[in-house]
């Protein structure tokens, strides 16, 4: 089938990202913050200014892939078997992140390249004689959501940290988590005044005002819930217990603001099947998709989305473990929910010979089924080649569960957040025979992991509710792997009736698993500054706490 265009031609630039795949090792060459302009050929009228703004999204494409490392490996239910054991995203699956891991410091380099150009372009459009007015307040709308989104993952992701405008900034100095947030909804409220509001069905692969403000209520949601501040994370660094719950009213308040201006501007909508959401025959359209990242796959774009290749590289070779996986069946989510069965994939049969391949004890643990493309034929192997799924950012669940947990959060209208989630869950199961009468922040909570598993919003989450030790803490014990008949691989091991010798496999789970207990603590709020593009120190003091102070290194 024919691709998305990414709005326009993208302009050649180099950008320095390397066209890697999903093993990404230490010497991939992620990018350091911008000092010097970007790009310096002249924007002659509208169309090089889109151009100009395309190249922009490139380096955060490469964040497709690595946003399942970073945001959804350190947490609770996801293992790796990506590399060796003393490879980056092993040590993320154990929560044992330092400064010199590749994730941090490829998403938060990555983050500040795209942030310099669409600065610069800001500045390049504003100041060019040939690009329309109208060009121009488009172009520089649609630069102010793309800042707003990367400043938005930058501060959930390390809390204070540079704030660098088209006006200048200093790249080395930390501004308060206010001020960064601040600039976001300006940013994004500027934005909103100018983007098309679409009609639901336009490619979502371009900036709307639907966009706009589904992003402001994430926004104001995350912010609404109080991020801990760097004296905040200092003092709990070192702890095993997580910080107190507030929350900030007015903030909160917002969130259900601009949730509602998606929900009540009728362009968006729930599909009927939410497994029509995923794969390629199904990527970037409306009306439940309201922005997606486009790829059009390793050697075309800077590296392809690897969620694909992540969950299941070679599906049909059931004792070859995926390179990212749920480390249990999530037992504590109900069976009979459909959308356990599609994202938590513990079998799959092959469209060319008919085969069932099974993904449990003993062979293997289960894949994450949302990355596994079944939605034409063969395509779950031909999806794991070419790594050309676009990458769904923000979809009108969200809107929905935003605006619930604010109202739950605020204690208001549990009525109107019932019917809310409700919504998801009808859509989920197919009828109203499971829906709840009420719903408590426990319920909203659970809905976000069974509607949104694999979508790298887990750790974000767990971050916003300030449970992630808890929750490692109290889940990760009772995991089936986490047993202590499974640390020798040369033991025999019982699962659901089945003896089967541990092996190699299954001892690196039970290692990983374990690693999360003995390793969580509270400076994981904060991921590490880390180095830059050539391994050199940034200069960004202070340090997060808990983590040793950044040095250059060969």
């Amino acid at each position: 089938m024919k691709k998305n265009v990414f709005i326009k031609t993208i302009v050649a630039v180099t950008l320095g990202l390397g066209l890697h795949a999903c093993n990404d090792d230490g010497d991939d060459p992620v990018n350091n913050l911008p000092e010097e302009p970007l790009i310096t050929s002249p924007v002659e009228n509208d169309e090089a200014a889109f151009a100009l703004l395309n190249s922009a999204w490139r380096p955060y494409q490469t964040l497709s892939s690595t946003f399942t490392s970073l945001i959804d490996t350190p947490v609770d239910g996801f293992t790796s078997f990506l590399g060796k054991e003393d490879d980056d995203c092993t040590f993320a699956a154990q929560i044992k992140i330092e400064y010199t891991n590749l994730y941090p410091r490829k998403t938060f380099n990555a983050l500040y390249k795209s942030i310099g150009i669409v600065n610069d372009a800001i500045n390049q459009i504003k100041e060019s004689a040939g690009v329309t007015e109208n060009g121009k307040e488009q172009a520089i709308a649609q630069a102010k959501f793309q800042r707003a989104l990367y400043y938005s993952y930058l501060v959930q992701l390390w809390g204070e940290t540079p704030l660098l405008l088209e006006t200048g900034g200093d790249t080395k100095v930390r501004r308060s988590i206010d001020e960064v947030y601040g600039q976001i909804v300006k940013d994004l409220k500027e934005a909103a005044d100018v983007l098309p509001s679409g009609n639901g069905l336009t490619s979502p692969v371009i900036p709307t005002k639907g966009a706009a403000n589904t992003l402001l209520a994430r926004v104001y949601l995350a912010w609404g819930n109080n991020p801990l501040t760097q004296q905040q994370v200092d003092a709990i660094k070192d702890s095993r217990t997580d910080p107190e719950v507030s929350y900030h009213t007015a903030r909160l308040d917002s969130a259900i603001i601009y949730a509602d201006k998606v929900i009540k501007s009728n362009l968006y909508s729930l599909l009927p099947d939410f497994r029509n959401l995923w794969g390629r025959a199904n990527e970037s359209r409306g009306p439940e998709q309201i922005f997606t990242i486009h790829h059009d796959g390793d050697g075309i774009d800077q590296q392809g989305n690897h969620q694909a290749h992540c969950a299941s590289h070679n599906p049909w070779d059931e004792e070859e473990p995926a390179h990212i996986q749920p480390v249990h069946t999530y037992d504590w989510w109900p069976d009979d929910d459909p959308r356990k069965a599609f994202s938590v994939l513990t079998e799959l049969k092959n469209p060319v010979d008919d085969s069932l391949h099974i993904y449990n004890w003993p062979y293997s643990l289960p894949h994450n089924g949302k990355g596994v493309d079944r939605s034409y034929y063969n395509s779950e192997y031909l999806t794991q080649l070419t790594n050309d799924v676009d990458r769904i950012e923000i979809r009108y669940a969200e809107a929905l569960l935003t605006k619930a947990e604010a109202l739950v959060q605020l204690g208001r209208d549990n009525a109107e957040a019932t019917g809310l989630i409700n919504q998801i869950r009808r859509r989920a199961y197919g009828d109203a025979d499971h829906n709840l009468a009420s719903v408590t922040l426990k319920d909203v909570q659970d809905e976000w992991e069974y509607e949104f598993q694999y979508e790298q919003h887990r750790w974000l989450n767990l971050t916003r509710w300030k449970n992630l030790l808890s929750t490692v803490l109290t889940l990760v014990p009772t995991y089936t792997y986490y047993d202590e008949q499974f640390a020798d691989p040369d033991n025999v091991a019982t699962v659901n009736g089945i003896e089967h010798k541990v092996g190699a496999v299954f001892a690196r789970y039970h290692k990983h698993l374990r690693g999360k207990v003995e390793n969580i603590k509270g400076r994981n709020y904060r991921f590490p500054i880390p180095q830059g593009a050539a391994f050199e120190d940034l200069g960004i003091r202070p340090q997060n706490p808990g983590y040793g102070e950044p040095v250059a290194s060969n």
